[in-house]
C-alpha cells in the first residue's frame, strides 16, 4: 500500500513535470519521464523516512507508556507491508482462521531471528499486540522508540525479581484491556534455528489472566536478510498451530503449560527443527 502509493504519486508528479516543461511535445519525455519518476520516488521515500524519524525523535522513553498509541499502530500498519515487499518475503500462512475474533490473548512463538516480531506484527498488529523483549532492544535505532509506543515490555532476563515485575505488568495490561501480549518463551534468539527449551515463568501470564494462548511457529525468518542481500525472495512460514483456551489448561502449573506449548510447537516444526536432546521430551 505505501510503496504503491509512493509509486502512483511519483508517476503523477513525473507526468506533471513533463507536461509543464513541454516534454510531451518532443521525444524528451522518453528520458524525462523515467528520470522524473525516479527522482520523485526518492524524494517521497525520504519524506516518509523523515516523518518516521521525527515521530520517533519526539518519543521520551523515560516516561512509561500508559496507553497503546494509535498513531504508531497506524505507522506500523503502513510500514510493515512495505518492509515485506522490500525484503521479498513470500508469506505462507496456515491456521490463522483459528484466531479468537474478540478479546485479549497471549501469543507464543519460537524465536529464530529479529524479523520474528516484525512478521507477527504484519498479521496481528490490528489486535494491539505488545511484545516482551530483552532490555537491549530498547536502544535500537527507531525500533526501540516504536516498541515503547506499542506498549512492549522490556525484561531483565538475568534478574528473576525484575523479570517477575515485567510479567506482573503484562498481567495488568491484559486485565485492563490495554493490549494482548506476545512472547518468545525460549528467552533468546535461537542461533542454530532449532526450537530450544522454554523459560516457563512467562506462562504465569495466561494462568493469571485466563486468556487464550495462541501458539504459533515461524520458519525461515533467519534467511530473510541474507537472501535480500542476494536479491532472492524468501518463503516465510507462519503457522497458528493451536489456540489453548482457559479450560484447556485449567489446573496446570506454568511448567505444565510450557511443556504443552513446547510439544505443540515441536510437533508442528518437525524433529529436524527441534534441539536434539529435546526431541524425546517433545
Amino acid at each position: 500500500m505505501l510503496l504503491g502509493g509512493i509509486a502512483l504519486l511519483s508517476a503523477l508528479m513525473a507526468g506533471a513535470l513533463c507536461y509543464c516543461a513541454g516534454a510531451f511535445c518532443t521525444l524528451d519525455w522518453l528520458w524525462a519521464l523515467p528520470l522524473g519518476f525516479a527522482g520523485s520516488y526518492i524524494v517521497l521515500a525520504a519524506l516518509v523516512f523523515l516523518i518516521l524519524w521525527i515521530s520517533c525523535k519526539l518519543v521520551d522513553q523515560s516516561k512509561p507508556q500508559a496507553h497503546d498509541s494509535k498513531y504508531f499502530r497506524f505507522l506500523a500498519a503502513l510500514l510493515l507491508p512495505a518492509a515485506r515487499r522490500i525484503l521479498s518475503m513470500r508469506m505462507h500462512t496456515r491456521g490463522l482462521e483459528q484466531m479468537p475474533e474478540n478479546g485479549r490473548f497471549f501469543l507464543v512463538c519460537n524465536h529464530i531471528n529479529d524479523m520474528d516480531p516484525v512478521t507477527l506484527l504484519m498479521y496481528f498488529n490490528h489486535r494491539q499486540l505488545a511484545f516482551i523483549s530483552k532490555r537491549e532492544n530498547a536502544n535500537m535505532f527507531i525500533v526501540g522508540k516504536i516498541m515503547h509506543k506499542l506498549m512492549c515490555q522490556m525484561i531483565n532476563r538475568e534478574n528473576d525479581r525484575e523479570a517477575l515485575k515485567t510479567i506482573l505488568t503484562c498481567v495488568r495490561l491484559i486485565q485492563e484491556d490495554e493490549v494482548s501480549v506476545a512472547v518468545f518463551p525460549e528467552g533468546y534468539t535461537s542461533l542454530d534455528g532449532l526450537l530450544h527449551p522454554f523459560r516457563h515463568g512467562v506462562f504465569k501470564i495466561p494462568l493469571k489472566t485466563k486468556v487464550p494462548i495462541v501458539v504459533c511457529t515461524l520458519q525461515n525468518t533467519n534467511k530473510v536478510f541474507k537472501n535480500a542481500m542476494r536479491l532472492k525472495a524468501t518463503d516465510v512460514h507462519l503457522h497458528l498451530v493451536k489456540v489453548l483456551y482457559p479450560e484447556d489448561y485449567a489446573g496446570m502449573t506454568a511448567v505444565q503449560v510450557g511443556e504443552t506449548v513446547h510439544k505443540l510447537m515441536a510437533d508442528d516444526l518437525g524433529p529436524d527443527l527441534v534441539l536434539p536432546e529435546q526431541k524425546e521430551e517433545a
